[in-house]
């Protein structure tokens, strides 16, 4: 996958994007409330739909806030070019975005009693997502051979680089009182009971009324008939939805539909390869 990148501690990073000052800031000054909630994935994981959950359960079912302000506005990714000014205006508790790996996130967390909810996603399907992306976001050159595309997300030369280097430094935190993890193909399978159980980590009280509301409007549906969640706001020269949808599937197992048998036999190979040391079984693995 090709994109005008830098390199900062073995992680790859776009250029307009990010710059290494951004990220060295991310890393070593950005300053963490006790009250903020991360919202952390690697790319193409679910990031957007946990901004719509989270942001919910904040005003307890209300989409007011959904239906007026953009969703990158309402939970701006800390490590990003120009989101500083956004994040000094956000009211408490604040819902910040992240893509950066364990060892990169911001100092001052693991020093404080904010909480991160980290969404993992089957990485077939995340590989998937990823090279349609790459045909509408203007950072990318449109990905054209899926199997070099796979060897290169194997490789580490994605966008925040590899996905295993990424899920194992976050399970390192898996114990942590602070952090709590769930994976997209929960959330499908049953979204009220993720709701709930976010919410209890949240400590957050909302009763089945409020809990239905959020669960109604972070569907799939509602996401993409709402223009502040489906990226419809965003400049053209930035994401250029002529080309596809941001919002293209919201599934999971799509990528039987693009790997063959030898592509899908040579990714688990490397898959259980690189996963051995865990030890954890995710939710993916029971059905793939």
């Amino acid at each position: 996958m090709s994109f005008d990148h830098f390199d900062y501690k073995g992680v790859r990073f776009a250029k307009g994007a990010h710059t290494e000052e951004t990220i060295s800031h991310a890393e070593n000054e950005f300053e963490v409330f006790d009250d903020d909630i991360y919202n952390v994935t690697y790319p193409k994981s679910g990031t957007n739909w946990m901004i719509e959950i989270l942001n919910l359960i904040k005003h307890k079912g209300d989409v007011t806030k959904s239906n007026v302000i953009p969703i990158h506005f309402r939970s701006p990714w800390y490590e990003a070019v120009g989101c500083q000014e956004y994040i000094d205006k956000m009211d408490s508790p604040r819902i910040l975005s992240s893509h950066l790996p364990h060892h990169i996130f911001a100092k001052s967390y693991f020093k404080s009693k904010a909480k991160i909810i980290y969404t993992m996603r089957n990485p077939r399907d995340v590989i998937v997502s990823m090279f349609h992306f790459t045909k509408i976001l203007s950072l990318y050159t449109p990905a054209e051979n899926f199997q070099n595309f796979i060897e290169d997300f194997i490789q580490g030369k994605a966008l925040f680089g590899s996905w295993f280097d990424h899920v194992k430094g976050w399970m390192q935190m898996k114990d942590d009182e602070r952090f709590f993890f769930i994976t997209y193909e929960e959330l499908l399978q049953d979204l009220r009971g993720g709701v709930i159980r976010i919410c209890k980590f949240l400590g957050q009280e909302l009763d089945d009324a409020q809990i239905d509301l959020v669960v109604k409007h972070s569907t799939f549906k509602s996401m993409k008939e709402n223009p502040m969640s489906n990226w419809s706001q965003i400049p053209s020269e930035i994401m250029d939805l002529s080309k596809g949808a941001f919002m293209r599937k919201g599934i999971s197992g799509d990528w039987k539909n693009h790997f063959t048998v030898a592509q899908s036999e040579y990714f688990d190979k490397i898959y259980q390869e690189k996963m051995k040391d865990l030890n954890m079984s995710f939710f993916w693995e029971q059905s793939s």
